[in-house]
């Protein structure tokens, strides 16, 4: 047998797709312009696009639109086949609500079905036409997707944490790429990981809250008793995320924990609804559960030494003023999809589906206004923080230049490696809104923060630098945009206008000047900058 040869044939390790196997049976594809050269080979996969076969020759793409496949093994030629892997907070709610909304706004209908473990979505016409797209779920954990994407088994990562380095390397090594690249990694949806106790708790009232300080010694078993005022002392029950043995380092729980081991006793549930299922049951119980899937547990507040009390809610996750936010992303193994796979990508970004996030219970990534009024607490808390002398003057100038203004849910924190998958989603964001002319007329103020550390002017220096890094890079996104028609400015205003209490104004009650680890995390929150319109 002759096969085909040049440009239809490429090198897998350029081309290859990693899908589902279609079929595993031999096949034929022969060109459609005068079929005199074939080839041949065990077929691995069809994505709609691309044939991919085990030949002679080693793995090879074929372009399906320059052949006609012959052989029991052809799949329809119209059937796009999409595999995604990982975490159950996507794979059991989320993404199937998004498929939903897709076909809905594709006017196609669903057939749920199963293969294995696996859930299939297949879309197709209402007129009961040809089958367009099978979507294949399977639900693990987000490890066991990037090791499904490894293997081929899948072509789409759902992940709720950030890929780990080795992950990285692995993926190199297999040749799929830097999968740390910002456009290998979408970001679909918010959740946070929230402390939850029992509706009848013997751990005290949860209105009171919980510092960092308190809560890291309750997971770590630092301290194993907690009890309301006048009651008796409680043991503490622990209750966290993933399987008997398996580390926390692969859960975004991990970030409460700060890199410290959880008390040897804590009792694990394989999925983070299962952890607050258990602990609603458990009046003794404290665990870290998912804000989207509280169930009948219920939420412990974050508290400081100032009275602050902090809860996971739909506008202090979106604004990443709750410390323990869970981005809920898709990695995509190959930059290159089947072209329904990348429409139903584009319809992630679209309003319909942040309308299905919303329902599915976790929080979208549309834009809201929150005006300068809905600040109180904040804004009481920085008449408390502030400093002698000049500070009730730096207050009348963020009044002033805010005033009247709305801020915007957009905020810029940096991870510990610079910024991260969020500070670039939102620098994205705000350029295609440039871009659009959405803010035009207006003035867009990007307004920077900090810890309280360190003398009021060094503060607000070190703010406004943070503010003017976001400033060039929106202006370098945002390369369409006339900067004629809108005023992006930047200022800096040091500690002011606090998230929470970190100490370092010197104002702090005795509690906060005790629990330096709560300190060092209300600064983290407090470092940012914000966007406001006016």
């Amino acid at each position: 047998m002759r096969f085909l040869t040049g440009a239809v044939l490429f090198c897998a390790a350029l081309f290859l797709s990693a899908a589902r196997p279609a079929s595993a049976g031999e096949v034929t594809l022969v060109p459609r312009e005068d079929g005199a050269v074939e080839i041949g080979g065990r077929l691995l996969g069809f994505d709609g696009e691309v044939y991919r076969l085990d030949t002679i020759y080693g793995p090879l793409a074929v372009n399906a639109a320059g052949v006609t496949c012959a052989g029991a093994a052809c799949p329809g030629a119209q059937v796009t086949r999409i595999a995604l892997s990982g975490n159950p907070a996507l794979g059991d709610m989320l993404i199937p609500a998004l498929i939903e909304g897709f076909a809905a706004a594709r006017g196609l209908v669903v057939e749920r079905g199963a293969e294995g473990q696996d859930r299939l979505f297949r879309l197709r016409p209402p007129d009961g036409g040809p089958l367009l797209v099978e979507i294949a779920l399977a639900s693990g954990s987000t490890g066991e997707g990037f090791a499904d994407l490894l293997t081929g088994a899948a072509q789409i990562v759902m992940a709720d944490r950030e890929i780990l380095p080795e992950e990285i390397d692995r993926a190199r090594e297999a040749g799929l790429g830097d999968l740390s690249e910002p456009f290998r990694r979408r970001i679909v949806a918010l959740d946070a990981i929230v402390p939850v106790v029992a509706p009848d708790t013997r751990l005290g009232d949860p209105a009171d809250g919980l510092s960092q300080a308190a809560l890291l010694g309750l997971l770590t078993g630092e301290i194993a008793d907690r009890s309301g005022p006048g009651g008796p002392e409680a043991p503490v029950t622990v209750h966290l995320p993933g399987q008997a043995g398996q580390g926390l380092r692969q859960l975004p729980a991990a970030r409460v924990l700060g890199g410290r081991r959880p008390v040897a006793s804590a009792r694990r549930h394989g999925r983070a609804a299962a952890v607050a299922t258990a602990v609603a049951a458990d009046p003794t119980g404290l665990g870290l559960a998912r804000v989207s899937a509280l169930g009948g547990a219920v939420q412990v507040p974050l508290a400081d030494g100032c009275g602050t009390r902090l809860l996971a809610s739909h506008q202090s996750v979106k604004t990443g003023d709750y410390p323990y936010v869970a981005p809920l992303s898709l990695y995509l193994g190959r930059p290159r999809l089947p072209r329904l796979a990348r429409d139903f990508l584009d319809y992630l970004a679209t309003p319909a589906a942040q309308i299905a996030i919303r329902r599915a219970g976790f929080v979208d990534l549309l834009r809201d206004e929150i005006p300068l009024g809905r600040q109180g607490d904040r804004l009481a808390l920085a008449i408390a923080e502030a400093r002698p002398g000049n500070g009730l003057r730096e207050l009348k100038r963020l009044v002033a230049t805010l005033g009247g203004a709305v801020r915007l849910s957009e905020t810029f924190r940096s991870g510990p490696r610079g910024p991260d998958a969020r500070w670039r989603a939102n620098v994205a964001a705000l350029a295609e809104a440039l871009e659009a002319g959405h803010f035009d007329g207006r003035r867009l103020i990007l307004a920077g923060f900090s810890e309280g550390s360190g003398g009021s002017e060094a503060s607000a220096a070190r703010a406004r630098r943070e503010a003017e890094a976001v400033r060039d890079a929106i202006r370098a996104a945002a390369t369409a945009a006339d900067f004629d028609l809108v005023r992006l400015e930047v200022a800096g205003f040091g500690d002011l206008l606090p998230v929470m209490c970190d100490g370092g104004s010197g104002k702090a009650g005795p509690e906060q000047s005790r629990d330096r680890p709560s300190g060092d995390w209300a600064r983290r929150l407090n470092r940012r900058v914000e966007v406001w319109l006016r």
